[in-house]
């Protein structure tokens, strides 16, 4: 049974990401409608734009989301702060409501980590879901790509987005960032070893997200690698519409072993070399800020899942 009802969000946050997932989901939702904008300033824009939509907002943080009279309501919340914000914010909400969904889009990693186009079905029922970094949700499916078809020894990710688009949770997250990104490389992307790499550009005018994925396997054929990362490709697209290849994908063949930092062993086999963009849809921020809209494209497209598949819940209204 399918759930006929729209569930209830909150965000958490209301910078850059906080503020664009939130029209994302008036605008674009089909399962969810938003249920409060939650922040710290109450003179940010995004909980200016939110009051202006109607939607309750408080500037007290978590304690004041939970002092809110719709609370109770809420399905699902949506944490865009930092990750040692989401740590706490996570430990008063569940003593508060054990059984509420947490969708974590900062790199605290409580819960599980969740690509949607590759394991999104896996963690339907986890209480807490982390969506990795934006370059994670970026390059991930990549290494995935080369791993359904080929045996990964190594995966290399360069992220490079525009300075204005990092804010302060970004800003504050980059160590994070590289240490979450690498192990969901591994456990998500299917690598032996995993390295991610930030760079923030500060070049005018700003440059769109782009994204360099190397990956060292087993020697497969090259046509069918190929078609796999093409076909990864599609399926991002089809939730992050400004998700594309940059160019042909590259591949090298290894014949003497090389010895990878961090590998204890000399490997050889089929380097494949990955270019990618993302392009933002520009609902809140402009174009260039495809790093802010492939994560809330892919936390929106995660909720949508998890809210499709729950049953009805009698007395509620659709």
């Amino acid at each position: 049974m399918t759930n006929s009802r729209k569930l209830r969000v909150a965000i958490i946050g209301s910078g850059n990401i906080g503020t664009d997932l939130m029209i994302k989901v008036l605008r674009h939702a089909q399962h969810l409608e938003m249920g409060a904008m939650v922040g710290i300033d109450s003179s940010s824009d995004g909980l200016a734009r939110a009051s202006r939509l109607g939607v309750p907002t408080t500037c007290e943080g978590v304690e004041g989301l939970m002092r809110m009279p719709g609370f109770g309501e809420i399905d699902i919340v949506f944490d865009a702060t930092s990750a040692s914000a989401h740590v706490r914010n996570d430990r008063l909400l569940r003593t508060a409501r054990p059984a509420l969904r947490l969708i974590d889009l900062t790199p605290a990693a409580i819960g599980p980590y969740c690509v949607p186009v590759v394991n999104g079905a896996d963690h339907l029922d986890a209480p807490n879901v982390n969506m990795v970094t934006c370059g994670g949700q970026a390059t991930i499916p990549i290494v995935a790509a080369v791993s359904r078809v080929a045996k990964v020894h190594y995966a290399e990710i360069v992220a490079s987005i525009a300075s204005k688009s990092a804010g302060p949770g970004t800003r504050a997250n980059i160590d994070e960032f590289t240490e979450t990104t690498s192990r969901a490389i591994e456990t998500v992307g299917g690598a032996a070893k995993g390295k991610a790499i930030i760079v923030l550009n500060p070049a005018e005018p700003p440059l769109i997200m782009r994204d360099t994925v190397f990956v060292l396997s087993d020697l497969v054929a090259q046509d069918m690698l190929g078609a796999s990362i093409e076909q990864m490709v599609a399926d991002v697209h089809a939730y992050v519409p400004g998700y594309r290849l940059k160019q042909k994908v590259q591949f090298e063949r290894i014949d003497k072993p090389i010895r990878i930092p961090g590998v204890g062993h000399a490997m050889q086999g089929l380097k494949t070399s990955v270019f990618l963009e993302v392009e933002g849809a520009a609902h809140y921020l402009p174009a260039y800020a495809g790093n802010l809209d492939i994560m809330t494209s892919a936390a929106m497209a995660t909720a949508e899942r998890i809210a499709a598949r729950l049953p009805d819940r009698p007395g509620v209204a659709a």
